[in-house]
């Protein structure tokens, strides 16, 4: 069993202790992803790119607590859809690899169609 299959075990041990199941269909699951990931980003809201690297012991906390909210519904969404979340990574790896070849896009920040 790798990580992201023991954590979900896990989520999914906390979710049916409470039978919160009946809310975590795909659409609620990405809403509430949506969600969290707007509060991950209201933590960075105004501050400059130093500033965002150089954080507190109590924003590194909150950053913490809201990544992991966004994890959770992220593993959720993926075992009520059935994607293997490590499989899905490696294979979007493998694509960005190959649209973002290291000798065309080093330093760059287009999208792949911008030089191909």
């Amino acid at each position: 069993m790798n990580d992201f299959e023991e954590l979900t075990r896990q989520i999914i041990a906390v979710r049916d202790a409470r039978s919160w199941a009946l809310f975590h269909t795909p659409k609620n699951l990405v809403m509430a992803l949506a969600a969290e990931a707007g509060e991950l980003l209201d933590l960075y809201r105004w501050t400059t790119d130093e500033e965002s690297r150089e954080i507190d012991a109590a924003t590194r906390t909150r950053l913490a607590e809201e990544i992991a909210d966004v994890a959770i519904f992220l593993l959720m969404l993926c075992h009520e859809t059935g994607i293997d979340l490590r499989g899905a990574v490696f294979t979007k790896l493998a694509a960005n690899e190959a649209r973002y070849p290291v000798e065309q896009c080093r330093g760059r920040a287009d999208k792949w169609t911008e030089y191909r």
